[in-house]
């Protein structure tokens, strides 16, 4: 089941709920068509309901949003980025674990 505390990114939003952001945000590029996507997608529901108000958590679909993917350098996903104070912060590509995700917010 997924975590309602997950949001939807997209090319239109990705600016006001990531870049403007006072939490750390972590951003799930992912695509409908990837495997290891929803492979991730439980572990990314785990780590929203974890982190609760200490972070943002949420996906952008790279075909939907290609602005954005194309922006960021996304050439394979999942990938996963963390945004602090509006800057990306740091990322990690291909299916990880909860708790190097949650390593990544937090670190």
């Amino acid at each position: 089941m997924a975590s309602d505390k997950v949001l939807e990114f997209n090319d239109i939003n990705f600016a006001d709920e990531v870049l403007a952001s006072d939490k750390p945000v972590l951003v799930d590029f992912t695509a409908s068509w990837c495997g290891p996507c929803r492979q991730l997608a439980p572990i990314i529901d785990q780590v929203a309901e974890t982190l609760g108000e200490e972070a943002k958590v949420g996906k952008l679909d790279i075909d939907a949003s290609p602005l954005t993917a194309g922006k960021y350098g996304i050439r394979g996903v999942p990938t996963v980025m963390v945004f602090k104070n509006g800057e990306k912060a740091d990322q990690h590509i291909g299916l990880t674990t909860k708790s190097k995700l949650l390593e990544l917010v937090r670190g």
